[in-house]
């Protein structure tokens, strides 16, 4: 009878040893199951941190083009109008240089040419340096040529019609006279 209670204590033993091992096993399957996905689901947080990534450096790029494409907009709308007020800032010169006895009338002439100047400074026109400058095809228009000893290669002698620019754009070339 002893040997069957040994028994029986032993086969009881081995049940729940392998009630034990079953539920370590099962706990291991668990580990296993949810350590996958873990790994899954980081590998789809990252697959979305990176597309997240991606659709900010797009969105920062549209933004910067956008910038710059309103900034070009708004030089071209700029010089567009400038180029149309150029002649009668043109003839303002003209008129400021030319003898008159009425110096009141000079002065006048003066002040709004001033004026004239100061507005389009603000809208950031600019006048083209040019004597004494080394020509540019880019910012000059050379409408003759002579040889002076005096001045470098290529110098700008003399100034026939100013020339003007927004930013990098120039709205009207400068008529010039290049030496050498």
């Amino acid at each position: 009878m002893e040997d069957k209670k040994e028994e029986l204590k032993k086969k009881t033993n081995t049940d729940e040893g392998e009630k034990q091992n079953n539920k370590n096993m099962e706990k291991a399957d668990e580990i296993i199951e949810i350590k996958k996905q873990m790994a899954s689901m980081k590998a789809e947080i990252e697959e979305k941190d990176d597309r997240y990534k991606r659709i900010m450096a797009e969105f920062e790029n549209y933004k910067k083009r956008s910038a710059k494409e309103r900034e070009s907009l708004y030089d071209s709308i700029i010089s567009e109008i400038v180029s149309s007020f150029l002649p009668v800032l043109d003839n303002l010169e003209k008129a400021a240089v030319a003898e008159t006895k009425d110096e009141e009338y000079k002065k006048g002439v003066e002040l709004m040419l001033q004026q004239l100047k100061d507005v389009l400074a603000s809208k950031g026109v600019k006048e083209i340096e040019t004597v004494g400058k080394t020509f540019d095809p880019e910012l000059h228009e050379a409408v003759s040529s002579v040889v002076d000893e005096n001045l470098g290669e290529k110098e700008i002698k003399e100034e026939f019609r100013k020339g003007y620019m927004i930013g990098n754009r120039v709205i009207r070339h400068s008529m010039v006279i290049v030496a050498n």
